[in-house]
């Protein structure tokens, strides 16, 4: 059956239609906003979603036909990605009589500015939070303010504000959610079933009509670039400045958003990202809650896919060497052919997936470990939030009766060109006594199976080490008289 085409982008801006014809398929919203619009409320200070000046607010319809807002960098967010969605900047958040907003007029009470420069980012972040959590918890606000960054107040101040929120109002005035039912029915009008397709050859920009559609595109166009959160690739834009056209978004399509649990195994599309996901995956394996948390900051969390994280292959990815360890499988799709593999199996080497031109991650299916099983994560950072793993390392054990290790997965990132299991020292370990002594003697062969690099992150000395102390913290984690059954740590470097 023959797809719609439509030559042109359609959202909503703050209260305003928009549809544009002249895209580039690598054209930031933060570059859009500020040069072609004016609105110069949303800053550039990173332009690589580290620093939230730049947060914006973008609304979109959920598959179940509700509608959510959620706090995104601009500076990494590309136009294509917003057909269907409702895009809200700080100029839209006062009264339209003048009266601040009970977020802005908090952060001035509270003195949560001084130059102003970040504020901005501050009050779009503190009003997704509120909107969803109107009276949150120290550690809400602090985890919702991960991704944003101030060099003046010393935070203290725009937590006061935050925490004193509601105060000035409660969300039931609020327009984004008084007009909620009236702004699903226009996002909903601007849903047509079409293809959009702007500028043809290699600047050509689509946004697929459907999963299948998407299917046929990329098996007709294998070198285009697919993007769903652009977490990574918008930094190939801003920050390398390659050239990544075609482009082909996939952010919008609600097929890759599905979230299932059987027989103990969370099915996840490729196409969720880490807020969607988190809920479930707490619930079923709870040390991956805290490792979501981690990666990035919110704005990151609301972009970036689980999908995505894998598909890109990289060294220091946070979720595969978990992923791992769970001995999680892959869905791979082309034309209408799938094919499942071993998530471990997908990396072959540095920049090289076990995937075929016009081929894409469709799903990962991820068995929750079984009642007696110990699993653990643990994330080796310079900093706690908003920082890339210098080295990851996750743990799956299973006992015997009798004490002795009946099965063990290790996995690691950041310790080799790829994810990559620790093949040697699970040997090591397997049908041993699960005591310090079998340890000890299992850490010796971290040399056979890792040779880390030494980068701006850690020395390969210290990536060596903390490789072999993670494995000596699980064991006394998991021998401890109150251990867990899941652990998800921090470790400062």
């Amino acid at each position: 059956m023959a797809v719609e085409i439509r030559s042109e982008l359609r959202f909503i801006l703050n209260g305003k239609d928009v549809a544009l014809r002249d895209v580039a398929p690598d054209h930031t919203l933060l570059d859009w906003l500020r040069l072609s619009r004016l609105l110069t409320g949303t800053k550039e200070g990173c332009a690589e979603g580290d620093c939230g000046a730049c947060t914006v607010l973008v609304g979109r319809l959920t598959p179940e036909g509700g509608l959510v807002y959620e706090g995104v960098n601009a500076c990494i967010r590309f136009m294509g990605s917003l057909d269907g969605c409702h895009v809200v900047t700080v100029e839209h958040v006062a009264a339209r009589d003048g009266h601040l907003h009970p977020v802005q007029q908090a952060m001035v009470d509270f003195h949560g500015s001084q130059c102003g420069f970040c504020t901005p980012g501050f009050v779009m972040s503190l009003y997704a939070l509120w909107m969803q959590t109107p009276h949150p918890s120290d550690q809400q606000i602090e985890t919702a303010l991960q991704g944003n960054l101030c060099r003046c107040t010393g935070y203290e101040p725009i937590l006061r504000a935050a925490r004193a929120i509601s105060s000035y109002g409660g969300t039931d005035k609020d327009p984004l959610l008084t007009e909620r039912a009236t702004m699903i029915a226009r996002l909903k009008a601007l849903r047509d079933g079409a293809r959009v397709e702007i500028a043809d050859g290699k600047h050509r920009l689509v946004v697929p009509a459907s999963l299948d559609d998407f299917a046929a595109v990329l098996e007709a166009t294998p070198t285009a670039t697919v993007v769903a959160g652009s977490t990574d690739v918008g930094l190939w834009v801003t920050k390398h400045m390659r050239d990544i056209s075609p482009v082909v978004f996939i952010a919008g399509l609600d097929e890759l958003k599905s979230i299932t649990v059987k027989d103990g195994t969370v099915s996840i599309g490729a196409g969720v990202t880490y807020s969607e996901a988190i809920d479930t995956l707490s619930q079923h394996i709870p040390a991956l809650g805290p490792l979501i948390n981690r990666i990035g900051g919110q704005q990151v969390r609301n972009m970036g896919t689980i999908g995505g994280n894998i598909a890109n292959g990289s060294p220091i990815g946070d979720t595969p060497p978990a992923l791992i360890a769970l001995a999680s499988t892959l869905t791979l799709r082309k034309g209408s052919v799938r094919r499942t593999i071993r998530l471990e199996d997908y990396f072959i080497a540095y920049g090289k997936q076990d995937r075929q031109p016009g081929e894409f991650v469709e799903s990962v299916h991820i068995p929750a470990p079984a009642a007696a099983e110990k699993f653990a994560v643990y994330k080796v950072t310079k900093r706690r939030d908003e920082d890339i793993t210098a080295t990851l390392g996750a743990f799956r054990l299973a006992l015997a009766a009798d004490g002795t290790v009946a099965e063990i997965c290790i996995a690691y990132g950041g310790m080799a060109a790829t994810p990559k299991r620790a093949f040697a020292v699970e040997k090591a370990l397997v049908g041993q006594p699960w005591t310090e002594a079998t340890v000890e003697a299992a850490m010796e062969k971290y040399a056979e199976d890792y040779a880390p690099l030494t980068d701006m992150r850690a020395t390969a000395e210290y990536r060596a080490l903390v490789a072999k102390n993670l494995l000596l913290r699980f064991f006394m984690e998991t021998t401890s008289s109150d251990a867990p059954a899941q652990v998800s740590r921090y470790e400062a470097a």
